[in-house]
């Protein structure tokens, strides 16, 4: 876990996940949601720096989320199928889009 400092200068725990990449470099990203879109979850990280800062120049990473139960890893697998990935790529919209409608009603 990292610690990340909001806008608002409250600091907050945030979940991350280390990624294995095809060259086998690690790649630690902040866990931003898992959310479901259509009949399966999705799960979007934002890769990190070297000092646990959020690369905010980054893109958003999308994966497919398959949880295996308390006792098992999840498991995240790349969305080769462009429908799809614009399906869950749609779903984070409306995600961030429905956290900013609620940020702006406090």
């Amino acid at each position: 876990m990292a610690d990340y400092e909001p806008m608002d200068g409250e600091e907050m725990e945030i979940d991350t996940v280390t990624l294995t990449l095809e060259d086998d470099t690690e790649l630690e990203c902040a866990i931003l949601a898992i959310y479901p879109a259509g009949d399966r979850s999705y799960i979007a990280l934002m890769p990190m720096d070297e000092d646990g800062e959020l690369e905010e120049d980054s893109d958003v990473l999308l994966y497919r989320y398959i949880d295996n139960g308390e006792d098992e890893e999840p498991e995240l697998e790349n969305i080769e199928d462009d429908d799809e990935y614009e399906l869950a790529a749609d779903a984070f919209d409306e995600l961030l889009d429905e956290e900013e409608f609620e940020d702006e009603e406090e």
